[in-house]
């Protein structure tokens, strides 16, 4: 089985690196498999290419988590269940920090389910179910009723 830890860790990192100056979208990208599907607990399922449209969904995307004031993300750890030949499930519970306008810091800790492909050199994510993150945004008080950053 891959070192998932230390590809997550390395996944953090990239993510980290998109909060600067510009997206690190060809490490982000690299980290997908050509296809992928994302499920919210809100039952919201979508199926996406890993192509030009997710590339310009990662710089809006990740425009919002400046907005909002994302500093940091770290891996807390990890749990890894083998589900079929070639074919693993990984949950990744993570620390994320931001710092609101006021500037207060507040870390959110947070985890996410991923099902990866054993390919050779890199497992790639073909899918990853999230929970609702504008409900924890807006607890926080990083983003307003609308979404909107706070």
């Amino acid at each position: 089985m891959p070192d998932y830890e230390e590809f997550f860790r390395q996944y953090a990192r990239a993510y980290e690196r998109s909060l600067g100056e510009s997206v690190d979208v060809a490490a982000i990208r690299a980290f997908f498999a050509e296809g992928f599907i994302s499920v919210s607990v809100g039952g919201r399922v979508a199926a996406g290419a890993n192509d030009e449209t997710f590339e310009e969904a990662l710089i809006r995307g990740y425009g919002f988590y400046k907005a909002i004031g994302t500093r940091s993300m770290k891996v807390d750890r990890v749990e890894t269940e083998a589900l079929c030949e070639n074919h693993d499930r990984v949950r990744v519970y993570y620390s994320a920090g931001y710092r609101k306008r006021n500037g207060a810091e507040v870390s959110i800790p947070f985890d996410v389910l991923y099902l990866l492909q054993r390919r050779s050199g890199s497992p790639k994510i073909f899918g990853f179910i999230v929970g609702d993150e504008m409900a924890i945004y807006k607890q926080h008080g990083l983003v307003d009723e609308t979404g909107q950053p706070a």
